[in-house]
């Protein structure tokens, strides 16, 4: 596996380009193809597995969440024990020293940390996040078009999943990086 900070090294400005492109046809895919935005029903849960919720998402065949109208995020990969989130960093975004608030940063990386735990679970299960651990390195500003906050699981056992997932750039600088534990519990409640 090629460590992610030699990853960035070979990054040229081509590629960095090429991936952008490929960043914005993938958002524009996928908000044309998903407008709904709501709640998804209990039923369209209960019988999927974490993964067949996921790849529904992507398919527009069930809704996306509220908070990423509002904040300008959406889902754009996910496979079992992986999920990346696209967002837009804008100015409405921002702190008042000039840079996009942290809160916008954490809201991503927990989505993605989180929900790559939640495409692990089988069917009838469901998750909370117990705790949220965020490392910010790099400020972020508007003139970054696109980020991906990209997550991996690293465990997931009958009570407890971890996961850990880094917020970069199309040129693969890194701006924020995160790992979470969650619980994992029955989908009815009774966990």
């Amino acid at each position: 596996m090629t460590h992610p900070a030699a990853v960035q090294a070979l990054l040229t400005p081509e590629t960095a380009a090429q991936t952008l492109q490929a960043w914005q046809a993938r958002d524009a895919e996928l908000r044309e193809r998903n407008h709904q935005v709501g709640l998804g029903r209990p039923e369209q849960f209960i019988h999927r597995s974490g993964i067949e919720a996921f790849r529904a998402m992507l398919a527009g065949d069930m809704p996306r969440a509220p908070i990423s109208d509002t904040l300008d995020f959406i889902l754009v990969e996910a496979d079992v024990g992986h999920v990346a989130f696209q967002g837009r960093p804008q100015f409405a975004h921002y702190n008042p020293l000039g840079t996009v608030h942290g809160g916008w940063i954490a809201t991503l990386l927990d989505s993605a940390v989180a929900c790559s735990v939640h495409t692990s679970l089988p069917a009838g299960k469901t998750y909370t996040t117990l705790e949220l651990k965020i490392n910010y390195v790099r400020a972020l500003t508007d003139k970054v078009p696109l980020v991906r906050a990209i997550a991996h699981v690293i465990h997931v056992g009958g009570r407890t999943a971890t996961a850990e997932g880094r917020l970069v750039g199309p040129d693969g600088k890194l701006y924020a990086h995160a790992s979470t534990t969650c619980l994992v519990m029955d989908l009815n409640g009774q966990g």
